[in-house]
């Protein structure tokens, strides 16, 4: 009788030894949430093969307004954005974050994904909960759990129908033993068919054990989050959450197996592994569970929707809380663009600029290392950051609902052996295809056809630009042929530039943007400067005066 007692004191005192730890731990990360309010994640490791798959295989993207393409994506560094961005607290809110980032949708839900921000910004204690209860969520794991939603579901195979039969019989040997000892011999070869099939099916359990673990997680967690009145009056239907629910004990019962790294568990662990290879509890329920999935996948992607919705929503409200240079922007229906102090986010010490155009596009020329790529790429990105979570980093920023497409960085394919002016060729033709569609577009393009020679490479761009600046699209150009300012002032395109001074023998750029074309050059200055034989620099200039003036 002393050893029952024994061993239920060791278990109380187990169980108290870990409910202090998971408090403290639970104490330490709160002090951790509230001291890094506002500020960008320190020493976070982004494997962005995992981040971006809810992007790269949901099937919500397919209503969406716009996607920001690959081409865009690398041209505007949207990867570094997202690392200032995401303060996200769980793995799913971090995918969800990105997909945000990528998908345009309608103006509705942008102003629903506002007034969520707003709430975390105002209620620090439901905004710690909610991060305390995301963060349950912010295992490497959790990144499986959009299998469930877009991998296509496995086939059951043919030995499935003889699950249940076997199980039965192992029931009746055990039920007729008791009548007649001969029965019990049957019960090894039904175990040996069952503890083979057991591991047959745990091929299959292994790779969606991490997905049904979070889903179990991201269950419990959703429901806290839902308690909250301020946060459920945001959403129009949480009925998702009680659809899931009715498969609840499907998904801890095969989620069982992730509760090794607890001791208790680890304790029965052999027990009810022996239970359920003797009646094929675990492929039963798993089988079963995969109809489940099938009647249930929209409601998991509901629920998966959820939490990422409300996790970018703190992580947009922490960045704001930040940087105060953030405004919210408002959309026009005319060709209209009103921009104030307008910063690029991920440029320290950025230095704003402003621009206003009425019905024209911008043809941008500037010196070598002036800014004016930075500047196009800045609007470019201040335009997807207000149509995809609402803020600007500007004090005005007024555009149309447009969709963004870009022709920046160009590179060779030597795999398909195609060459940069080829590349930057095919790129073109696609956003040439697109301006024939009414809805308008943003147009940013630096440096066009600078894969050829000047003739070709003027006379061709002027065309294109042209063609691209009509309805209601914006184009935003940057280029280094001065030559294009006189074939395409009258064209609809208003002349902006940057330019620099050379002060003690240095160049000092100011990075203002300034009205008009440029009408200095610096290239053969920085050979000079950079103390190139002045046999060279004097070719040079007597070269540029006697050929172009």
């Amino acid at each position: 009788m002393n050893w029952v007692v024994g061993i239920t004191l060791l278990i109380i005192i187990i169980y108290l030894v870990v409910h202090q730890l998971k408090r403290k731990k639970y104490l330490v990360l709160k002090e951790f949430y509230k001291s890094e309010w506002g500020n960008p994640k320190k020493d976070e490791y982004y494997n962005f093969d995992l981040i971006n798959q809810y992007f790269k295989n949901s099937t919500n993207k397919k209503n969406a307004y716009h996607i920001i393409s690959d081409q865009t994506n690398s041209d505007l560094d949207i990867h570094d954005l997202f690392k200032y961005i995401d303060r996200t607290s769980s793995k799913i809110g971090q995918q969800y974050l990105y997909f945000k980032l990528r998908v345009i949708e309608q103006k509705d839900k942008l102003l629903k994904f506002d007034l969520l921000t707003h709430v975390f910004e105002e209620n620090e204690k439901i905004r710690l909960d909610c991060q305390l209860n995301l963060s349950k969520l912010n295992e490497h794991s959790s990144y499986d759990l959009e299998k469930l939603i877009n991998d296509d579901v496995i086939k059951k195979p043919s030995y499935q129908k003889f699950l249940i039969p076997l199980a039965l019989g192992y029931i009746i040997s055990i039920f007729l033993g008791f009548f007649h000892p001969l029965f019990f011999i049957t019960l090894l070869p039904i175990f040996m068919v069952n503890l083979v099939l057991h591991y047959k099916t745990k091929d299959y359990i292994n790779y969606y054990l991490s997905a049904v673990s979070q889903l179990s997680i991201s269950l419990s967690v959703a429901e806290k989050i839902a308690s909250y009145s301020e946060i459920e009056n945001h959403f129009t239907d949480l009925s998702f959450i009680k659809r899931v629910k009715e498969i609840r004990l499907k998904i801890k019962f095969i989620s069982f197996e992730k509760l090794l790294d607890n001791g208790f568990a680890f304790a029965f662990w052999l027990l009810f592994e022996l239970i359920k290879i003797q009646f094929n509890f675990e492929a039963i329920v798993f089988y079963s569970f995969i109809d489940d999935i099938v009647k249930k996948r929209k409601s998991i992607d509901s629920l998966y929707k959820f939490l990422g919705e409300v996790d970018s929503a703190i992580s947009v409200a922490s960045l704001k809380h930040e940087n105060k240079l953030i405004c919210k922007p408002t959309f026009v229906e005319n060709k209209e663009l009103n921009i104030i102090g307008v910063n690029h986010p991920l440029i320290d010490n950025c230095i704003s600029n402003e621009i206003q155009l009425k019905g024209k596009s911008l043809l941008l020329t500037g010196s070598n290392m002036s800014g004016k790529s930075t500047f196009i790429r800045t609007i470019a990105l201040n335009s997807i950051t207000s149509q995809t979570i609402n803020i600007a980093f500007a004090e005005k920023f007024s555009i149309p609902f447009y969709k963004v497409y870009s022709s920046i960085r160009i590179t060779d394919n030597l795999t398909e052996d195609t060459s940069y002016y080829l590349k930057e060729v095919l790129v073109i033709k696609k956003l040439i295809e697109i301006s024939n569609e009414s809805y308008p577009c943003l147009f940013v393009l630096d440096e066009i056809f600078k894969g050829t020679n000047t003739s070709e490479r003027v006379s061709g761009g002027k065309a294109i630009l042209t063609y691209l600046n009509k309805r209601n699209h914006f184009v935003l150009v940057s280029t280094h042929d001065i030559e294009l300012t006189q074939l395409l002032k009258n064209k609809d395109f208003e002349m902006y530039h940057f330019s620099e001074k050379i002060i003690n023998n240095k160049l000092f750029f100011d990075h203002k943007l300034k009205i008009g074309k440029l009408k200095t050059k610096n290239a053969i200055k920085i050979l000079n400067l950079y103390g190139y034989p002045k046999e060279i620099i004097i070719d040079s200039k007597k070269t540029e005066k006697e050929n172009f003036g």
